[in-house]
């Protein structure tokens, strides 16, 4: 805790709606007293933001650096699924992220994933049935259930669907939703459940009947998906039942931005000033019962302070009393992570990637980057000695999933969006069960770079041009035991690297390509048991019999 200090300002009051000038005297990490004042600095003292939905795993950073990365931009909190290291390592993996958060002052909200694995079409490293779920919801540290990604589970009450999301109502604790696309009728049922939030939302029409249904909407802006400038109307609509959330960070964009860059957005389009911070601050806090400060006597003393309320420059940022950060430095001390892991993959050979063409025709999976839902065509398949092919002329390159628990077959499907002209890709960050995931122009230039990765026991590789890169992820294929601003550096490297060397168009290929095995987002995917329909929510042929 820091020791007795006042600071004066035009403090923003979110509850009262008005902003006047007053000293906050700070003691004890604790907002002690708020007095009326004179003549006070020119400057502005705020509640700092929280991002209502994120996984941190998807930051490449451990909780600990994480909060480093994030709290210059104002952030002083998260909702956080810990889903991604669940589907690892289980439990273990979730008081992982627990006991690495406690190290640094800021407040991590984790919650309990409720689909561990996902899907039963993929393999994962864990599972959390109904009763390692209530175990989790048992600690006092773990403030929800994690989005319901089975939502045809919580429409159809699915039993163990149902007995998750009832251990948290009886625990007083809120249930988050996961449901891209659901409209009509089965929004109801998806609501009455028990089914609380969604931050899924790709159209505003869909968000709207999710909003009729009683459900609270997150309006999510990340490094893929990104759904603000569709969803944020709804701020003249239900500005009181809206949050904003990152979903799924990469550390190059940590570092550039976070939670502060929507709300300058939303107000540099005109909408009223309290609802925009109110669902950057208060809604998540509420909602979820946040330990975190609002700028009110007996609060705990988590703020920030800006020099204008358009341009939002965030000057400094406190947690409990502690100045964290200033002018963009953090100063949150670098603390040790452990490393966890499971990585049981074997090297590879091109010959893993050959798939006989069994039909002249095939289905090919449909990229579109920054966004997590694909579609599908249907092409003519390039063969070449009875085999089937990349044809990077036409942008059909391969598609492949390595199981990273047990010795199993390579999954092959084919994918257009990722432009490569040469080369190939590879990344142990998978959703959700994160196998290692590629793509490439050839079986050779895929085996290279998938065992990259399993040389490292996990990462993201990319290989052509007669150069290999690789950023190295050692905490459970998913996270970097390194520190944050050269995380960053080395991810924006390889990004470049795939873009200028190898001539993807894409502005975020790793993160559209870990999107790639996500089956509960439809249409096409590819997960290491075949490829997959997420429409029909079942396995469909790689090829095409015309006749």
């Amino acid at each position: 805790m820091s020791d007795a200090f006042s600071l004066s300002g035009h403090l923003v009051d979110l509850h009262t709606r008005d902003i006047r000038p007053a000293t906050v005297e700070v003691q004890d990490g604790t907002i002690a007293r708020i007095e009326p004042a004179e003549d006070v600095p020119n400057r502005y003292l705020l509640p700092g933001f929280v991002d209502a939905h994120v996984h941190v795993e998807s930051s490449m950073l451990p909780p600990s650096e994480f909060a480093r990365a994030a709290v210059p931009h104002g952030t002083v909190g998260t909702v956080s699924d810990p889903h991604e290291i669940a589907n690892v390592i289980g439990v273990e993996g979730v008081k992982y992220m627990i006991e690495d958060g406690r190290q640094v002052p800021f407040h991590f909200a984790f919650g309990a994933p409720s689909c561990v694995p996902a899907t039963p079409f993929e393999t994962s490293g864990a599972e959390l049935d109904p009763a390692a779920v209530a175990a989790l919801l048992d600690r006092d540290d773990v403030l929800y259930l994690s989005e319901m990604m089975n939502y045809p589970g919580a429409i159809h009450r699915d039993d163990d669907v149902m007995a998750k999301i009832a251990a948290a109502q009886a625990r007083g604790k809120p249930v988050d939703g996961h449901a891209p696309g659901l409209r009509g009728d089965g929004v109801e049922q998806y609501a009455t459940a028990g089914i609380e939030t969604d931050h899924e939302c790709f159209g505003i029409e869909e968000a709207r009947e999710k909003l009729d249904a009683g459900m609270k909407i997150a309006i999510r802006e990340g490094s893929a998906a990104k759904n603000f400038d569709e969803l944020i109307p709804l701020m003249d609509e239900a500005p009181n039942r809206l949050m904003f959330c990152s979903d799924d960070k990469h550390p190059d964009s940590l570092v550039r931005d976070h939670i502060d860059t929507l709300v300058r957005r939303a107000l540099a389009r005109g909408y009223d000033r309290f609802d925009v911070l109110r669902a950057a601050c208060v809604h998540p806090v509420e909602h979820y019962g946040l330990d975190v400060g609002l700028l009110q006597e007996g609060d705990p003393a988590d703020f920030i302070v800006v020099d204008d309320l358009d341009a939002l420059n965030v000057h400094q940022t406190y947690v409990e009393g502690q100045l964290v950060a200033e002018d963009g430095a953090s100063h949150i001390e670098r603390v040790s992570s452990d490393v966890v892991n499971q990585f049981e993959a074997s090297p590879v050979d091109a010959t893993d990637f050959q798939v006989s063409a069994e039909s002249d025709q095939m289905r090919v999976i449909t990229a579109v980057d920054n966004q997590l839902m694909t579609g599908e065509d249907i092409v003519d398949t390039p063969v070449e000695n009875g085999m089937a092919v990349a044809d990077s002329e036409r942008d059909v390159l391969k598609l492949a999933v390595v199981n990273r628990y047990e010795e199993t077959e390579p999954a092959v499907a084919f994918i257009q969006g990722f432009g490569l002209d040469e080369g190939a890709l590879a990344s142990s960050v998978a959703h959700d069960s994160h196998n290692v995931l590629a793509v490439g122009t050839s079986d050779d230039a895929i085996a290279d770079a998938v065992n990259t990765v399993i040389e490292n026991q996990g990462g993201i590789s990319a290989v052509g041009t007669g150069e290999s890169h690789v950023l190295p992820l050692p905490i459970a294929g998913l996270m970097s035991d390194r520190p944050h601003d050269v995380v960053a550096r080395r991810y924006e490297k390889l990004s470049h690297f795939v873009q200028d060397a190898l001539g993807s168009p894409m502005d975020a290929p790793f993160m559209t390509l870990s999107f790639m095995a996500l089956l509960v987002i439809p249409q096409l995917k590819l997960s290491d048991q075949g490829l997959f329909d997420g429409d029909s929510f079942s396995f469909v042929d790689r090829f095409v019999d015309r006749t």
